[in-house]
């Protein structure tokens, strides 16, 4: 197995490649394979772009059929067919039986597009400069990404001063006895606060990067009535949230809220192809033709493939499905919890998104390391790396979770 290919011409910021040392060929489901034959359950997923797993056939059939007749593949934002089936599939799939009703945008492929074409529209819809952005996001790699993320490494990349953000503290942070939402609605009530109405608030309802942080839907629902009562748009970020992670299309259905905006990509196309949309409260589509652009907003095969992805969820065995194995992963991690107390701290997450806060950052890098030996792909997150990131695809076979917690069971007992 030659990697050397790689150190030698790929850029120093590669950072998955340095955790994973091997060559990986073929994937099917919650399994890959290397150059060597080795399998590998895959609690990675594309960082949490493959929810429905590696090449889905229910997925990857109509873009096959799709390639095969020479269809168009990039059309800018033309109409196209493949456009309308998607749009119509999700409308009907998605929106209407959630009794949502959203202009689609398509920004450019990937989320951190879609988030700041959101923050965009909201500024300008609004008139104001300045978002509220909260402690441990993170909202993706661009400018104005960056700027309402809270790690520091990330938010000083580029060099450039990121400025009109005012940066709040999350549901807990920094500890469970201090009201967050109740101080956000101080802030914006007292004329003594120093704090300029924001033209919108951004959140996560699970902060994955920033540690797993799960928002209560008691606290979703009083930062939506927040902002309504300020006149503030709220965005939600759901770009590894969504798309099924929490075993809901959307992750606030629980706190059965309505934003304003919301964000998608990542698993949105189902298959791993790039593909981000921002819908809009239809008032709020106040943008002008061409105003926000991007030449990859009309890829086709996505459009294919998120269609199929779509259609899953008109599907009640499908639904059930991944309702009980988001209860089986919680009930082994709830285990493992009770299991090892003196390594394990916290359990974090909801449904198939969930995560394990552990005492040591030490301890998840050996965990990482033999996991990964032992044939499991999982990450770490968090300001102090110190949280185990547990994605499994929402589609996996029960079996196959119970192999690979068997897999992460034996790396925490080794710590121990």
């Amino acid at each position: 197995m030659n990697l050397d290919i790689f150190a030698a011409h790929e850029s120093n910021v590669r950072r998955y490649a340095r955790s994973f040392p091997t060559v990986f060929t073929k994937a099917r489901g919650a399994t890959i394979w290397d150059e060597m034959g080795k399998e590998y359950i895959d609690f990675l997923v594309g960082s949490g772009a493959l929810n429905y797993g590696h090449n889905n056939p229910d997925i990857v059939g109509p873009a096959i059929e799709y390639l095969s007749g020479g269809n168009i593949l990039l059309s800018l934002d033309m109409y196209t067919a493949a456009k309308r089936d998607f749009i119509e599939a999700f409308v009907d799939s998605i929106l209407k039986p959630r009794g949502l009703s959203y202009k689609i945008q398509f920004p450019g492929p990937t989320g951190t597009n879609a988030n700041e074409a959101a923050l965009a529209l909201a500024r300008k819809y609004t008139g104001r400069s300045t978002v509220m952005a909260f402690t441990n996001a993170f909202h993706g790699m661009s400018l104005g990404s960056l700027a309402v993320s809270g790690s520091a490494s990330t938010r000083n990349l580029g060099g450039v001063a990121r400025q009109d953000v005012i940066r709040v503290p999350y549901e807990n942070y920094p500890n469970p006895a201090f009201d967050s939402a109740s101080y956000i609605d101080y802030l914006l009530e007292d004329p003594g606060s120093g704090i300029e109405k924001p033209a919108a608030i951004i959140l996560e309802t699970i902060q994955a990067e920033g540690g797993m942080n799960t928002a209560s839907p008691a606290w979703l629902a009083e930062i939506q009535r927040i902002c309504r009562k300020h006149s503030v748009v709220l965005i939600v970020d759901d770009i590894q949230a969504g798309a099924g992670r929490t075993g809901d299309f959307f992750s606030f259905e629980s706190a059965k809220i309505e934003p304003d905006i919301v964000c998608l990509s990542k698993s949105l196309s189902g298959s791993g192809n790039p593909l981000s949309v921002v819908l809009i409260r239809p008032d709020m589509d106040i943008w002008n033709p061409g105003e926000h652009s991007g030449t990859f907003r009309g890829n086709n095969l996505a459009f294919v493939t998120a269609t199929a992805m779509c259609k899953m969820w008109s599907n009640k065995q499908f639904t059930a499905g991944v309702e009980r194995t988001g209860l089986k992963l919680q009930e082994h991690l709830d285990h493992l919890l009770e299991k090892y107390p003196t390594i394990i701290e916290q359990k974090r997450g909801r449904g198939l998104m969930t995560g394990l806060k552990f005492r040591s950052r030490d301890v998840v890098g050996r965990v990482h390391d033999l996991a990964f030996k032992n044939g499991l792909l999982i990450e770490s997150s968090g300001p102090n790396r110190d949280v185990i990131k547990v994605l499994p695809p929402i589609t996996i076979a029960h079996t196959e979770l119970d192999h690979a917690i068997a897999i992460l069971d034996h790396a925490v007992q080794e710590q121990s």
